[in-house]
C-alpha cells in the first residue's frame, strides 16, 4: 500500500513557496564543466561528501573533460586522481568503463533516458536522476539520504525505502516547483535539518513541519 503525504496539497504548495522566495534558483553543488564531467562527479560522489569530490576531480576535468581523454588516461591514471575519495578503486573501474561505453555504445555523449544511463558502470537510479535534472532540465527527484530523512521527518513523503519516497515525491509536489523540488530538499537537509541538530529556528518551512521535536533555540 502506498503511503500518502501527512500534509494536504495546501501546505505542500506553501512549503515549496517558501523554498522558491528563499532560494528561487538552487543549484547542486558539485563542480563540472560540461554533461560529461557532470555524469562522472556524480559517479564519484557515492558516499563522499561533494567538498571532497570537487578537490578531486578539478585536476581531472581540466586534462580530461571528454570521454575520449578520460579513457585515454587509463584506469590507473584516473585512480591516482581520485584516490582522496572513498571506494577510490572501484570507482575508477567504473568511470574507465563507463567512457568506453559513451564512446562505443552513446557517440561519446550521455544518454538522456534514466533507463541508458542506469545501463553504465557505476551509474543507479539516483545518479540517473541528478543527471537528468541538472543537464537536460528533466523534473527528477534524486532520493539521497537527506532528501530521504527530510521526506519522513516532515511528514511530506513517508516511506520506508527511497524509492517509495521517490515516487511519492514525484505525485504530490505540484508541477511549478518539480524542478528545483530535489535541490532545494537536499540543501536544506544538509545546512538546516540536520539529522543530529536540526536548526528549526531558522528553517523557513517551520509552520508546514509535522516534526515533533522542533529545535527552537541555537
Amino acid at each position: 500500500m502506498t503511503k500518502r503525504s501527512r500534509l494536504n496539497k495546501q501546505t505542500i504548495h506553501q512549503m515549496f513557496a517558501n523554498f522558491e522566495a528563499s532560494n528561487p534558483e538552487p543549484e547542486g553543488e558539485l563542480d563540472y564543466v560540461n554533461d560529461f564531467t557532470l555524469l562522472v562527479a556524480v559517479v564519484l560522489s557515492a558516499q563522499a561528501t561533494d567538498v571532497g569530490v570537487n578537490k578531486a576531480t578539478k585536476a581531472l576535468f581540466e586534462v580530461a573533460p571528454t570521454p575520449e581523454q578520460m579513457f585515454a588516461l587509463g584506469e590507473e591514471t584516473i585512480r591516482d586522481y581520485i584516490k582522496t575519495i572513498g571506494l577510490y578503486r572501484n570507482k575508477a573501474k567504473n568511470v574507465y568503463a563507463l567512457c568506453k561505453e559513451l564512446i562505443d555504445k552513446h557517440g561519446s555523449k550521455v544518454p538522456q533516458t534514466r533507463e541508458e544511463l542506469e545501463a553504465l558502470p557505476g551509474v543507479g537510479r539516483k545518479t540517473a536522476n541528478v543527471v537528468l535534472n541538472i543537464a537536460f532540465g528533466q523534473p527528477t527527484i534524486a532520493v539521497d539520504t537527506h532528501l530521504f530523512r527530510i521526506s519522513n521527518r516532515t511528514g511530506l513523503a513517508p516511506g520506508k525505502t527511497p524509492l517509495a519516497v521517490e515516487l511519492l515525491l514525484e505525485r504530490i509536489i505540484p508541477k511549478e516547483f518539480l524542478q528545483h523540488a530535489h535541490h532545494w530538499l537536499i540543501l536544506h537537509g544538509r545546512y538546516i535539518c540536520k539529522a543530529r541538530k536540526p536548526e528549526c529556528y531558522h528553517c523557513v518551512i517551520i509552520d508546514q513541519c509535522k516534526f515533533k521535536d522542533k529545535v527552537l533555540k541555537a
